[in-house]
């Protein structure tokens, strides 16, 4: 632990990536810093502290984090012993899709039989692989649903950050959010795996085509990835010695996903922000209804995807270890926030 763990009960640690979450809009409307204020604590944005605090998104080694994001680093750190718990889990689809160039034959999955795929290299360690991971996912859904394997691709390795960083609005430049367009323009891949609205602006900026459009499966298996389900987690220690400050994040988290659900053009505005894309690539990666399904749970179906992404993640290599996922889960605080809005009068989701 580092030493700035020492004074982290002063501070309410909060990450999260830029993607549609209930907790984002929490923050934005500022219903986060309130809880904290309410607490005696300051609240603090992981990504604007600083390249020292920086990697705690990945190994959520910070004993007063709330981290919401990508379910890849987070099973990552939990499989290499962060002590962490799991208190809610978020699905929201955002746009996958298999690209190819605008003059390729493929136009569905049966067609990616022998095509060379991009698959991003290994980052700096597991947990920061993610776009290797969603890659090798999303490809894999593709071709099952072609009644293919991964064993009918031929993968080609394309550049990755081997450090990445999770910016805010306030970071300079934008995040990379695509993998392997310069290899699939230059003709050194077939196809490649994108997701979200900045990949939708990549898309029709270079012409791309939708090869596999994985929204369009009704099988939420098909769909699991890094963001579905997307986890809610927080360090131990936290929850053990501040359980009101988890509880009141999750309560203010439930809020603002009520709030979110009459409100799809505020929604919108802080998405086009959070993803560094502008309106038009927004509402084509969620669509106009995806703003009423914020809520996090921890229902039972949820849980079964979300350990599907484990073992998927386990048999390539993208986990330390295996672990028994209910073990990792905290019921408590979310029910406890539930509780708490309807004691207020505002019941969540």
């Amino acid at each position: 632990m580092t030493a700035v763990a020492d004074t982290v009960l002063d501070t309410l640690w909060y990450t999260r990536c830029p993607v549609p979450t209930a907790s984002g809009l929490a923050h934005s409307l500022g219903w986060l810093g309130d809880t904290a204020a309410d607490a005696g604590v300051g609240l603090g944005v992981l990504q604007d502290a600083g390249p020292e605090l920086a990697p705690r998104h990945f190994d959520h080694q910070l004993l007063g984090l709330i981290r919401e994001g990508g379910n890849v680093p987070a099973l990552a750190a939990r499989a290499e012993g962060s002590p962490t718990r799991l208190i809610g889990l978020t699905w929201i689809d955002e746009a996958q899709a298999i690209l190819v160039a605008p003059d390729s034959p493929a136009s569905g999955p049966a067609d990616l039989a022998g095509l060379r795929i991009a698959v991003p290299a290994w980052a700096q360690d597991r947990a920061r692989s993610f776009p290797r991971a969603m890659a090798l996912h999303g490809f894999a859904s593709a071709l099952r649903l072609g009644g293919l394997t991964l064993a009918d691709v031929r993968p080609v390795e394309v550049e990755v950050e081997r450090n990445p960083q999770v910016r805010t609005e306030a970071s300079s430049g934008r995040r990379v959010t695509t993998w392997g367009v310069d290899a699939l323009l230059a003709g050194d891949v077939d196809a490649i795996y994108v997701k979200g609205a900045r990949a939708q602006e990549v898309a029709r900026e270079h012409g791309l085509r939708v090869a596999v459009d994985l929204d369009a499966t009704e099988s939420k298996r098909l769909r699991v990835n890094n963001g579905t389900p997307r986890p809610i987690t927080v360090h131990a220690e936290l929850l053990e010695t501040r359980p009101e400050l988890v509880v009141g994040f999750l309560a203010q988290t439930l809020r603002a996903a009520d709030w979110a659900a009459d409100n799809l053009d505020e929604v919108r505005a802080v998405l086009a922000r959070e993803t560094f894309s502008g309106a038009a690539g927004v509402e084509a990666a969620y669509g106009d209804s995806f703003h009423r399904g914020l809520h996090p749970t921890l229902s039972a179906d949820r849980l079964e995807l979300l350990d599907i992404q484990k073992q998927f993640l386990y048999t390539h290599g993208f986990l330390a270890a295996d672990f028994d996922l209910a073990s990792w889960v905290a019921p408590e605080p979310l029910e406890q926030a539930k509780a708490l809005l309807t004691a207020d009068g505002k019941v969540g989701s």
